[in-house]
């Protein structure tokens, strides 16, 4: 302020108290401050029960169907409500009534399937029986017929070993599917199987032009199994080996150690395609439905092996490349009941790692 007296200049200050302001202001505070405290506690409360609303169905629903997977086919979710989510427990129901009628369809299908090929197997044989004692007889005195009915016999001859193979194999099926099959355990050791094989398909190897020939250690592979199951899967491999080494050689390697033995059926022949040796042990399954087949085989004989595999606890796997061949390989346990967890030897072969 400047006074025109004497032209000085001075300050004034005018001093008033704000208690009621600060005062106000505090109250504004704390109420913010309560009520978002309130609001925090009723935001939580409401996710709270939200989540307990979606995500308990959907966990029972889990239960549920983590059961129908282990094989409860009984087991539905309990609908309440009509909300979204019961609607969709109703459509779960539903589905799962569904899936248990048709799996139960397709098990009483399988059952008299499976009763079927075990009936007509078993009521073959009379008849078979007959027709083959005829042709023996005739097979017997084909020196004495014409040329023509000569090579009949021979024919028919053919095709009953054939048939009788074939009727085998499914007697063999039958059993394993009715949970007939039994082990008979012994000590087998499993380098005179190999040879043992080895003579066995020496006249179908000639006449194929191959050789087969056995690789195996000095001592003994002795693994505890049932002798006749071993040697049925050994001959189906070398058989198969055969049919499909386009007159190169089949190699049987025999190994053990403490754990497990092993029996490797090697051939250079056509090979597998991408997949096909996970097929390849499929019933009646073949990589070449065209090809023609030497060994009279019936599409049976691996599906047969893999089941007397499993019989011992052990394992058949299959290798392949186009080009470069096959390598089927059978480990067995050294005791039966004893985990595999190796085999000695490995499953892609060494040379063909060494072509890759």
């Amino acid at each position: 302020i400047r006074l025109p007296a004497d032209g000085s200049t001075y300050t004034l200050y005018y001093l008033f108290p704000l208690a009621d302001e600060q005062e106000t202001l505090g109250l504004v505070t704390r109420s913010l401050a309560t009520a978002a405290g309130v609001l925090v506690v009723l935001v939580a409360g409401l996710a709270w029960l939200v989540t307990r609303q979606v995500v308990t169905p959907v966990r029972l629903a889990r239960q549920v169907a983590e059961r129908l997977a282990a094989g409860q086919l009984q087991e539905r979710l309990r609908v309440r409500g009509e909300d979204d989510l019961s609607r969709l427990a109703t459509s779960f129901n539903q589905m799962a009534s569904n899936l248990q009628r048709q799996i139960r369809q397709l098990e009483e299908l399988s059952r008299v399937q499976r009763r079927f090929v075990s009936d007509v197997s078993h009521e073959l044989r009379t008849p078979l029986t007959t027709v083959r004692m005829a042709s023996d007889v005739i097979h017997d005195a084909r020196a004495d017929l014409d040329p023509v009915t000569a090579r009949a016999a021979e024919l028919l001859q053919t095709e009953l070993d054939r048939f009788e193979t074939l009727l085998s194999d499914l007697l063999e099926i039958s059993r394993f599917d009715a949970g007939a099959a039994v082990l008979d355990p012994e000590d087998v050791n499993l380098i005179d199987v190999a040879h043992r094989v080895v003579d066995a398909t020496r006249v179908l190897a000639d006449k194929r032009g191959t050789r087969v020939r056995v690789e195996a250690p000095a001592e003994p592979c002795i693994a505890e199994a049932d002798v006749r199951r071993v040697e049925r899967i050994v001959r189906n491999l070398v058989g198969n080996a055969i049919d499909h080494a386009e007159s190169g050689d089949v190699v049987i390697h025999v190994a053990s150690d403490e754990q497990a033995a092993a029996v490797a059926v090697r051939d250079y022949g056509v090979g597998l395609g991408p997949g096909e040796s996970a097929m390849v042990f499929n019933r009646f399954w073949r990589a070449d439905p065209a090809r023609a087949r030497t060994t009279g085989g019936t599409g049976l004989g691996l599906s047969i092996a893999l089941e007397d595999t499993h019989l011992h606890g052990g394992w058949l796997q299959a290798w392949g490349r186009p080009g470069q061949g096959s390598q089927f390989r059978l480990t067995l346990p050294r005791k039966i009941g004893h985990p595999l967890r190796h085999s000695p030897i490995p499953l892609v072969p060494v040379d063909a790692e060494e072509k890759v």
